[in-house]
């Protein structure tokens, strides 16, 4: 797999701009108060499916051969990739099956369902999911769609941060929530291209710390996996992002669950906006180098905001009770 570069993500948003408009860049003042920064939030969550994959998921389809568009895809995913790669196909007419854990989030199920996927529930979690994914795009000969290892994925997901550097040239730096690693791979692709003196700093969820392992080992680790934020809940880490991340990203901190709610709420009431979980990784992440950050203008991607009901009013009674 070869790693993409900043030509490959200015030709994506060619790509993508006929599908998608330019999300919100925003600085909001009571997360500033909070960080000791000029904090600017990219707005992720603002995107049709409600999250930032949808850009990889319109870069990769476009780019499928007539041969893999019609065997059909296959791919895993606890939602929001499932989401992207099914608004992606019913845009270009592709069939597509996307396997997600038994108990995944019912909204981005729901979501996916109604993007025209079929949906196969099978495993506790992601990983024995994908497992499963990867089982079928064998037998039925359809094209898998890993959700890391792509470099089309990871080319599209970059756009975000080329809008943000439009917009804000002088940003010190990106932080971006890590599951699987392709948000963080495209930041630091565009942003090291562009600027390189911009750090680039990954947060993930101290439940889940496969990547943030593997960054630091350099080497792919296999990890515990008991985060309630679905989007960052993976068990391993994925070849593609991390030889990236080996490579570009500056730091990486690891946050732990009650952080996570924290920081949700917090950006909820900020922003005015919905903010689930692993969208808020950026802010716990910022919030945990608060010293480090001070007075530098930092960006925080709000990777997505696909929370249900339910999550909200018990994430909401959580830190009432806290």
């Amino acid at each position: 797999m070869e790693e993409p570069g900043l030509a490959d993500v200015l030709a994506a948003r060619g790509r993508i701009a006929p599908h998608l408009t330019r999300t919100p860049f925003r600085p909001y003042p009571a997360l500033a108060e909070a960080v000791g920064a000029d904090v600017w939030v990219k707005h992720e969550n603002h995107n049709p499916t409600a999250a930032f994959k949808v850009r990889g998921g319109i870069n990769l389809v476009s780019r499928l051969t007539p041969d893999e568009r019609g065997r059909g895809l296959v791919t895993a995913s606890t939602g929001n990739h499932g989401q992207s790669i099914a608004y992606a196909a019913r845009l270009y007419g592709v069939r597509v099956t996307v396997c997600v854990p038994e108990g995944a989030n019912p909204l981005k199920v729901a979501a996916i369902r109604a993007l025209g996927a079929e949906i196969v529930a099978h495993g506790p979690d992601f990983d024995a999911a994908r497992e499963h994914c990867e089982h079928l795009a064998e037998r039925d000969g359809l094209r898998y769609v890993h959700s890391g290892n792509e470099p089309h994925l990871i080319a599209g997901v970059g756009t975000a941060t080329l809008e943000m550097l439009e917009d804000v040239p002088d940003i010190d730096v990106i932080v971006v929530p890590v599951g699987g690693g392709s948000g963080a791979a495209g930041a630091a692709v565009v942003a090291k291209a562009i600027r390189p003196e911009i750090e680039v700093i990954g947060a993930q969820s101290s439940a889940a710390p496969a990547a943030h392992s593997s960054w630091h080992a350099r080497r792919l680790v296999t990890g515990d996996m008991t985060t309630f934020a679905e989007g960052l809940a993976t068990r391993t880490a994925f070849e593609l992002p991390q030889r990236i991340l080996w490579r570009l990203l500056d730091d990486f901190v690891l946050v732990s669950d009650d952080d996570l709610r924290a920081a949700t709420a917090r950006m909820i009431a900020a922003t005015s906006s919905l903010i689930e979980p692993a969208g808020a990784a950026a802010l716990a992440g910022a919030l945990a180098l608060r010293d480090r950050l001070a007075g530098r203008r930092v960006a925080l991607v709000a990777s997505g905001g696909n929370i249900t009901l339910a999550q909200l009013r018990a994430l909401l009674d959580d830190v009432d009770a806290g």
